[in-house]
């Protein structure tokens, strides 16, 4: 990878970090969810000059991708980082037996749980939009054949506070690191049981393979990973999102790519990707501040 990319490339580490979810799971527990809500809009003033390269990289997103004036750029800059901490407060808040105080739609549901209850394996691409973890609460015992794909560095701290809160995830985590071989060798193994292997779309990095694609106007680089696999071991796509909707509602959506089972995979891995990203376009531009990628994503 040039040295463009690698100053693209995500770190492996999500904003908020195991320190966000110690401290609202806190929040939570002492003063509820609407409480945490007013509490959060406070802590959103700091992190606006407090994280500065987070900022910028919102700043820009409102400025040059959304192309909004300044006077909405700075509103909107307010309200991505309020709507980042509000979709971390409904996981954990939905996570740790509270669903019942929201709501939640469906798009495409029964085609979905049709996959699930079939026995073959398939491949669930989502990105860091909205709040994927919120379908938790539906996975049931489902969540025995769905595993999500997860770097250590993103994984191992939330992995031992969730321990020490007793949260329990309904789903399996594949760790990745940097030696990605154990991870392959485990994801073949998972499909070859007939379960569901989860990957985020819309990240990598410096060590992974990425793919140029013009995406809200302006070119990114996508990790062709998740679209090589599936496409290799010729799975079914499901294209998933959680986005957050007015009056403590969740949308489900789900959109279901069947495999190709003729000619070559490297076309059917750039078909998947094209129309993932044709998919994550639609998703932002209905819900533009749910997009949480807080670093220079755009070359």
């Amino acid at each position: 990878m040039n040295q463009n990319n690698k100053e693209l490339a995500w770190n492996a580490k999500s904003r908020g970090g195991s320190f966000g979810y110690a401290f609202f799971i806190f929040l939570i527990k002492k003063i509820g969810v609407r409480a945490a809500y007013i509490f959060l809009a406070s802590i959103v003033v700091y992190f606006i000059p407090f994280a500065p390269k987070a900022t910028k990289s919102i700043w820009n997103y409102n400025r040059k991708i959304l192309k909004n004036n300044i006077i909405k750029s700075v509103s909107k800059l307010f309200l991505h980082y309020y709507r980042f901490g509000q979709t971390l407060i409904d996981k954990i808040a939905i996570t740790t037996g509270l669903s019942s105080r929201y709501n939640f739609k469906f798009d495409n549901y029964d085609h979905f749980l049709q996959l699930l209850d079939s026995g073959q394996g398939f491949a669930m691409i989502g990105a860091h939009v909205g709040n994927w973890e919120t379908g938790s609460a539906f996975f049931g015992d489902y969540g025995k054949r769905i595993n999500v794909v997860m770097y250590d560095a993103e994984y191992e701290k939330i992995k031992k506070l969730l321990e020490k809160n007793k949260i329990q995830q309904p789903y399996s985590i594949i760790p990745i690191n940097k030696d990605a071989l154990v991870g392959i060798l485990t994801i073949k193994s998972v499909i070859g049981r007939g379960e569901c292997v989860c990957f985020q779309g819309d990240r990598y990095t410096d060590t992974d393979n990425v793919a140029l694609r013009c995406f809200m106007g302006k070119e990114a680089s996508f990790p062709t990973g998740p679209f090589l696999i599936t496409a290799k071991l010729k799975l079914p796509a499901v294209f998933y999102f959680a986005m957050r909707e007015k009056n403590f509602t969740y949308r489900f959506i789900f959109k279901i790519i069947e495999p190709t089972q003729n000619g070559k995979f490297t076309d059917a891995m750039s078909g998947i990707m094209d129309q993932y990203i044709e998919t994550l376009e639609n998703i932002i531009k209905k819900y533009p501040q749910q997009w949480f990628n807080f670093y220079n994503f755009w070359k």
